[in-house]
């Protein structure tokens, strides 16, 4: 993910965040090794950096645990969530492909071809348990979750959104604290839609809405 100008963080910056891009590896961003480095049996050091890029803004003061929002693709932001959830205030996984053993054995899936050669083909019995060790739905467990808002898509045929389903019920039934966890689930993935853009606006609004409200930074509605 390379830095761009994105006119939507203001209405976070204008509120007071610092918004931050964690460069993780898997990326292409720093060459073909730093892309090496995060795929197949080396995909753990995705998730790991990212935990360390939280840990840096908290120790540096950009931020603390009690106010950390973070929102990413479902396998990188679900495998981080499990991991190091005392870590973040919210979570908002999109498109969210969280049940990975299962989607990438399943080849009518059109990702699938894509996903194996990123993250190895859990056919062979090493990557069927090292996907397993950490694909979110395999590793949810009892212990307290940060508020968590996941979005999915009732038509999208890239990812299934019976994935985000099953993650949230499972988390929902195992988790041991009362934070919120809702389930959002649209008709169709917003850039193949009518309005493509009006949707893309729509579901980042959401977004931010669902972080400001945890700050209790909503805004108001004037009388």
């Amino acid at each position: 993910m390379d830095p761009s100008f994105e006119a939507s963080v203001f209405s976070l910056v204008d509120r007071g965040f610092i918004y931050a891009i964690a460069h993780i590896r898997g990326g292409g961003e720093m060459g073909r090794k730093w892309h090496e480095d995060g795929m197949l049996l080396n995909k753990r050091n995705t998730f790991t950096d990212f935990i360390a890029c939280a840990e840096y803004l908290i120790e540096n003061k950009y931020g603390s645990k009690e106010k950390l929002c973070i929102t990413g693709g479902g396998l990188l932001i679900g495998a981080v969530l499990n991991m190091r959830p005392d870590l973040f205030k919210a979570v908002v996984l999109v498109y969210p492909s969280i049940d990975v053993v299962t989607s990438l054995l399943d080849p009518t899936i059109p990702s699938t071809t894509t996903q194996r050669e990123e993250l190895g083909d859990p056919r062979k019995e090493e990557y069927y348990y090292y996907i397993k060790s950490y694909s979110p739905v395999d590793n949810v467990r009892a212990q307290n979750y940060p508020n968590i808002l996941v979005k999915s898509y009732l038509y999208d045929t890239y990812i299934l959104y019976s994935e985000a389903a099953k993650f949230v019920a499972k988390l929902r039934a195992t988790k041991t604290d009362d934070n919120i966890i809702l389930f959002k689930c649209g008709l169709a993935e917003w850039n193949y839609s009518k309005s493509g853009r009006d949707e893309y606006l729509s579901d980042k609004a959401s977004t931010y809405a669902f972080i400001m409200k945890l700050l209790d930074l909503a805004p108001h509605a004037s009388s």
